[in-house]
């Protein structure tokens, strides 16, 4: 049984400032695209959210998902494309589910990254890799913990999910780090 909350009044307060910033952010030349982007991207974000009653518990969840890909999508722009990463918007919104595509579909991307650094070392290449996609994950979680507390529903079992949706994403990142970390050249010879 959903349990919505309708956004309204303060909401459409909010949507109307962010669409001026975007309008203003097209008027102003000398603004990065990509800072741009960002701008529009976040008054759509708050204009949908005038108009969206949050159904359930997980739809939350979901939103974290949407915003940690999209941050790590721009991470992976300039050597895979725009939208490296792509997921189905009817998936398993559990923080379980959540953690499991955000952790497999970032990490998926390792093989074409060393790819993409041939003769680099093993051990730096993956710090590395890990680093851009740890810190995509970070802005978008840290973007979609704003936008749920603007919305004023960062509270409960809400609240509680995206913590742990946060440490499973880390564990996740760990356990892939610690299966791919070459052995040290010392631990290789026979004692």
């Amino acid at each position: 049984m959903s349990n919505p909350l309708s956004v309204s009044g303060a909401g459409s307060a909010a949507s109307a400032a962010a669409t001026d910033k975007a309008k203003s952010a097209d008027a102003t030349p000398d603004m990065a695209p990509l800072e741009k982007a960002r701008l529009q991207q976040n008054a759509a974000i708050l204009q949908a959210s005038v108009s969206v009653a949050i159904g359930s518990q997980n739809e939350p969840l979901s939103l974290l998902y949407k915003s940690a890909i999209t941050s790590i999508n721009e991470k992976l722009q300039t050597q895979y494309g725009p939208d490296a990463l792509q997921g189905a918007v009817s998936q398993d919104n559990s923080a379980e589910g959540t953690a499991e595509r955000i952790v497999s579909l970032s990490t998926g991307f390792f093989d074409a990254y060393k790819k993409q650094h041939p003769g680099e070392d093993e051990g730096k290449l993956l710090t590395k890799f890990m680093d851009t996609i740890r810190g995509g994950f970070e802005s978008g979680f840290k973007e979609a913990k704003d936008i749920l507390q603007g919305l004023k529903v960062l509270n409960g079992n809400i609240a509680s999910n995206i913590d742990k949706t946060y440490a499973l994403v880390q564990q996740g990142y760990a356990a892939f780090e610690a299966a791919r970390k070459p052995a040290p050249a010392d631990a290789a010879a026979p004692a």
